[in-house]
């Protein structure tokens, strides 16, 4: 994809995948109506967790166009392996933000059953990468890709950045 195809292509990706998962999914069967009552500190963490989530979704967006030359939607895949920003630290960062915003909607909300979506929604994304984006990075990126995924876990992020091009197994 050409550089200026990317920032264009990628809002409306955003629109259709996060857009559906963490918002019109979770709307569905809450109308964004609080459950109940709940104690307080839990719902100022869901605002937290959502603000940082959220943040962290357009960052990883973001790098996809800007340094990858491409979108997260497989049709229009990056041209280069992107491993800056958030993906120094988790190989998967739009998942792991987009499952947040879900858990944080349910804590906000008081909303167990987002709890428990968030948690179904993980297991259908990890499926994916394991069952297709990893295979897919693979191919096209090779030892590349390969000696970032021994670096960078996938689900749990590390906390010293990873270096592209170093020899480095710390997590």
């Amino acid at each position: 994809m050409r550089k200026g195809g990317a920032p264009a292509a990628s809002p409306a990706f955003f629109v259709v995948a996060p857009g559906s998962v963490a918002g019109l999914v979770p709307w569905l069967p809450t109308g964004w109506s609080a459950g109940g009552p709940w104690w307080g500190p839990v719902r100022v963490a869901g605002w937290a967790l959502l603000g940082v989530s959220a943040a962290l979704l357009l960052h990883a967006f973001a790098r996809f166009a800007l340094h990858g030359l491409g979108t997260p939607a497989p049709v229009a895949p990056t041209a280069h392996l992107v491993v800056t920003g958030a993906y120094r630290h988790v190989r998967n960062p739009m998942y792991v933000a987009v499952t947040a915003v879900i858990l944080a909607q349910g804590l906000v909300l008081a909303r167990p059953v987002l709890l428990g979506y968030a948690i179904a929604a993980w297991a259908v994304m990890a499926a994916f990468v394991i069952g297709y984006e990893e295979p897919k990075l693979r191919e096209q990126f090779g030892q590349e890709y390969e000696d970032y995924r021994v670096a960078v876990r996938g689900w749990v992020p590390r906390l010293v950045p990873y270096r592209a091009g170093h020899a480095d197994r710390s997590w």
